[in-house]
């Protein structure tokens, strides 16, 4: 994980709890929208990536779980991944069913995740000894293979998300690329946490049961009864264990 990641430092603002700070990392060719949330409780505090769903952006992990752990003494740096947020792509719809095009994104994504994370352990207000990963939907699948891949990270929470689909065009490539399932088996009893809907039709709950059961302990599954979107109580339920494992 690389540290002293190349960045550039915004607009600071205070809020409730803290202040929200716009940052731009700068990944290669890449200028990576980022904004902070910094706790006012003395540092060096814990911090976590946040990572969005599909057609989200960093504005809503911020809002909803970085406000959560804000209030919780928890740093928090939310990313807009490529094609969204402030970096919404033009590509039109074909492309954006091309294997390959979705195969080089996530490439990208992968890279500017590890940035992220380096640049929150660089950060001297953060503890990078108490670093998490926290994602929803297609953040989730990112997030698993992000902090396999990175020991650093100490904990990882994921909401909706589960491993890939079963019979599916391409799964066998895609699978080369991106494989969740290897990814839980790979973070090495460092703690998951788990957060699914029983009615979630676009990440089946038996997709989440098989990436849960790749992972070793500690690990932790929480239902709620609803579909892919997540109720503000099991928010506040990631941010406290989160706080409890940090």
């Amino acid at each position: 994980m690389p540290v002293n990641v190349a960045h550039t430092v915004g607009a600071e603002r205070p809020v409730r709890g803290g202040r929200r700070v716009a940052v731009t990392l700068h990944v290669g060719r890449e200028r990576v929208p980022a904004e902070l949330l910094v706790p006012t409780h003395s540092s060096p505090v814990p911090a976590a990536l946040l990572l969005h769903g599909y057609t989200s952006s960093k504005e809503q992990m911020l809002g909803s779980i970085g406000r959560a752990l804000l209030t919780r003494g928890i740093a928090s740096l939310g990313v807009d991944l490529p094609l969204h947020g402030e970096r919404e792509s033009r590509l039109d719809e074909d492309s954006l069913r091309n294997p390959m095009v979705l195969a080089r994104q996530w490439r990208a994504a992968l890279a500017e995740c590890r940035s992220a994370l380096g640049f929150l352990a660089g950060h001297p207000e953060l503890d990078a000894g108490r670093l998490a990963v926290v994602g929803y939907s297609l953040g989730a699948f990112l997030a698993v293979i992000v902090a396999a891949r990175e020991p650093p990270v100490r904990a990882v929470a994921l909401a909706a998300g589960g491993d890939l689909p079963t019979n599916t065009p391409f799964s066998t490539l895609i699978r080369a690329v991106a494989d969740p399932a290897r990814a839980a088996r790979e973070l090495a009893g460092r703690p998951l946490l788990m957060i699914h809907g029983r009615r979630d039709r676009t990440v089946t709950p038996e997709q989440a049961k098989r990436l849960y059961a790749a992972a070793k302990e500690p690990k932790t599954l929480l239902w709620y009864d609803g579909g892919h979107w997540l109720p503000d109580p099991m928010i506040d339920r990631a941010a406290e264990w989160l706080a409890e494992v940090l």
